[in-house]
């Protein structure tokens, strides 16, 4: 059973029990290196023109995958955010005096963990990328990039 976080719920928030299993698996291919080691500490959006430079090391077998990746200005990246809550639907950000449902917010916390940036490669040595427009704690897991054809360079 999946498990819950222990950080107490706000006024107005609204938590759910969660399923008996999980629907689908996934493989973290990496771990990502940031300057930030508390919650409070990122930003609410990555810069990824003025952001601290951040490493992105992906492990083997997945390197051979990084083939070509040099030749894209932008990237996104996709990555799982272990520590964040998971239960609540109902989410109060701000203590306001009224809740906003998960889906409506860009929040950390929800039922998948799943958070996306669109980075701007700064270098490719080996396995590590260096980036700029991060916005999770070091040491956040890695799920898959994919290069960004629409960005601009």
């Amino acid at each position: 059973m999946a498990e819950t976080c222990a950080d107490p719920i706000r006024p107005h928030e609204l938590a759910v029990p969660m399923p008996e299993r999980f629907d689908a698996q996934l493989w973290f291919i990496g771990r990502i290196h940031t300057p930030w080691t508390r919650r409070g500490e990122c930003p609410r959006r990555g810069d990824p023109d003025n952001g601290p430079a951040c490493r992105i090391e992906v492990f083997e077998p997945w390197t051979p995958g990084l083939s070509g990746i040099a030749k894209h200005g932008h990237l996104q990246i996709l990555y799982w955010m272990d520590q964040a809550r998971r239960d609540l639907v109902l989410q109060n950000p701000n203590y306001g005096d009224r809740a906003t449902g998960t889906f409506a917010l860009r929040s950390p916390v929800r039922p998948n963990p799943v958070a996306s940036s669109i980075v701007r490669l700064l270098a490719v040595e080996g396995p590590v990328l260096t980036v700029r427009g991060l916005d999770c704690l070091d040491g956040t897991p890695l799920i898959d990039i994919k290069a960004e054809f629409g960005a601009v360079p």
